[in-house]
């Protein structure tokens, strides 16, 4: 039996491909895969940037497999490291990760895309919060998707289930940039290039602030910087990496940054 995962790593990025025929839905055992390939690309100091895309044009990805539902995987059963799809309840993942949306994007879909740090999504892409009509809540887009867009239109998806197009997806600041489905790809690896390329120490203090101060007022935020209280920040002010920086900007060049 084929796996429901194909992984690619070069130039410092890890691609995922989500790859069960037809709709590329996520059992459970799906889901501890994937939770064991990103808890792997967290810990690898050689990887910086992650990929997670849907095989095919059709489907990036549906969400929970109603289908082995029905043959006995328990909707609350062990999803494994990092919850439903590896990357939602993740601890500690301080490096970039790109959504790259082939096509359709709902229930548990729209949770991993939503787990990723940006989001591309090809023209024909759809979008949808389903769950409403199937009687069932979708817990972590309740939780992420009024921060994310404007508060009416979050709950219009998650109240109505209605679909979007990618267009009005953007619009709402759900996505980042849509493309040419043939193109998809490229520029998702472009962009990953551009991140791998770029200070891997900035990049976890970047991630670390923003998840932690999400619930914080800007002042204690800011004293919980002062008072050295982010670990990716103090690593980060007493790493090389940041002498480098600033020895590449006084001699006009690019600086080759470490991780260190």
């Amino acid at each position: 039996m084929s796996s429901p995962l194909k992984v690619r790593k070069e130039n410092k990025i890890l691609e995922v491909t989500l790859d069960r025929p037809k709709a590329n839905a996520i059992d459970l055992a799906t889901s501890r895969m994937m939770g064991e390939v990103f808890t792997e690309f967290r810990d690898d100091p050689e990887l910086r940037v992650a990929i997670v895309t849907g095989a095919g044009e059709k489907f990036f990805c549906p969400g929970w497999d109603l289908k082995a539902a029905a043959d006995g995987d328990a909707v609350d059963g062990d999803y494994g490291k990092g919850g439903f799809g590896g990357l939602q309840e993740l601890r500690g993942l301080n490096k970039p990760v790109i959504a790259a949306v082939n096509g359709i994007c709902c229930g548990g879909g729209l949770e991993l895309a939503l787990s990723a740090d940006l989001i591309l999504a090809a023209e024909h892409a759809t979008f949808a919060l389903p769950e409403i009509r199937s009687g069932t809540v979708a817990d972590a887009a309740s939780i992420k998707l009024p921060k994310r867009i404007p508060y009416h239109i979050a709950m219009e998806l998650l109240l109505t289930g209605r679909w979007i197009e990618a267009d009005e997806a953007a619009r709402w600041g759900m996505i980042n940039h849509i493309y040419p489905a043939e193109r998809l790809m490229e520029e998702a690896w472009k962009l990953a290039d551009l991140l791998a390329s770029g200070p891997p120490l900035v990049y976890a203090a970047i991630k670390e602030v923003v998840r932690e101060a999400e619930d914080l007022k800007f002042q204690d935020a800011m004293n919980r910087i002062t008072k050295s209280q982010f670990g990716t920040v103090e690593t980060l002010y007493r790493s090389e990496d940041q002498l480098e920086g600033a020895k590449a900007f006084a001699e006009k060049r690019d600086p080759v940054w470490k991780g260190r």
